[in-house]
């Protein structure tokens, strides 16, 4: 049986928020092949990650997030950082400022409504983030943070949120690839 790699996602589609996320990342180059850029047609805002599904559960999957109810709101998007922690990054990310409550509070109304499908809670607390670039193996910390420091500060903008996405990942040797399976609008 085919199992789907999927996540729902919010994604970044304002080009100006992506030129202001891409111009990060830019400055990230130095870094070199330590980190892997978030290619700029995949910026999004993970609201869950499920993993490998068997397509009826993706079916299921998207039957139950048809029931979700959500009004649009609106975030901004400030300051950068690293998970676990700067000292040993695994991610960097853009942080939301507003709509931050907003967001968990989708993120949790999905993470409700899919226990229904007894799938497993996620391993972590939703954290509202965009990576934007993955770390490969350890970067000098010193131009790492002399990077960070320069963008903590910086807004790099605001979006409606109106709708978020059932994705498809299909990894690739280039990266991967996203295609939305399903597209849940809000209620106005």
């Amino acid at each position: 049986m085919e199992r789907i790699r999927c996540f729902i996602a919010v994604d970044i589609e304002d080009q100006e928020v992506i030129g202001n996320i891409t111009r990060v990342q830019q400055a990230l180059l130095p870094l070199g092949k330590c980190l892997k850029l978030v290619e700029k047609e995949n910026i999004h805002l993970t609201l869950r990650f499920l993993g490998e599904l068997p397509q009826t559960l993706v079916n299921d999957v998207i039957e139950i997030l048809s029931h979700i109810d959500f009004t649009p709101f609106k975030i901004m998007l400030r300051g950068i950082g690293a998970f676990p922690r700067l000292s040993r990054p695994n991610v960097i990310w853009v942080g939301v400022e507003e709509g931050a409550e907003q967001l968990r509070d989708l993120a949790s109304k999905i993470n409700a409504a899919l226990r229904k499908l007894r799938l497993p809670p996620p391993d972590k607390p939703f954290s509202p983030h965009i990576t934007i670039a993955r770390v490969k193996r350890r970067p000098d910390i010193k131009t790492l943070m002399n990077i960070m420091n320069a963008f903590s500060s910086d807004v790099y903008g605001s979006l409606l949120v109106d709708n978020f996405r059932l994705k498809k990942s299909t990894l690739t040797p280039k990266g991967p690839i996203y295609t939305t399976l399903y597209e849940k609008k809000a209620s106005m």
